[in-house]
């Protein structure tokens, strides 16, 4: 007489965990340690923007005047939008510590916003506007990307 051996075990599913805390992990984990580093992200970003938004208003020299550009508003008007842009953006960001809702929506919309502003600016500072794209992109992959709490 022969006993029926047991089944396996089934495998684990996506992003389990092992009792030892190791496991594949998936793209959760890194949306998770991104919105982390997108808030720390977007919250140096609006000190950098609300500085370059001083620098601008204290004196036009600081910035280099084109020609004729599409967008042309004065360089003390720039300085304004990058400053209220750059203040959003740090509440937004600080409220992604919370893990709120309304800090996700509220990071996407003033996010958008600085991606919006920093490629309309790319004539007056190319180099600076398209890191901070880059990462205006991150920020959004991020908050978009997050789910909240996952079951164990």
């Amino acid at each position: 007489m022969t006993s029926a051996a047991p089944p396996p075990p089934a495998p684990p599913a996506p992003g389990d965990r092992t009792p030892d805390g190791s496991g594949a992990g998936d793209s959760g984990d890194w949306a998770a340690g991104g919105l982390v580093l997108g808030g720390v992200l977007m919250v140096v970003y609006g000190l950098f923007a609300v500085l370059q938004g001083i620098a601008a208003i204290a004196g036009d020299e600081v910035y280099t005047s084109f020609g004729q550009y599409s967008f042309a508003f004065d360089l003390t008007a720039w300085g304004w939008i990058h400053l209220v842009v750059g203040v959003l953006v740090v509440v937004a960001g600080l409220g992604l510590f919370t893990g709120a809702g309304w800090a996700r929506v509220a990071s996407a919309v003033v996010v958008g916003l600085a991606l919006i502003a920093n490629f309309i600016w790319l004539p007056y500072q190319p180099f600076w506007s398209i890191i901070m794209i880059v990462t205006g992109l991150f920020v959004l992959w991020s908050v978009f990307n997050y789910r909240g709490s996952r079951p164990v």
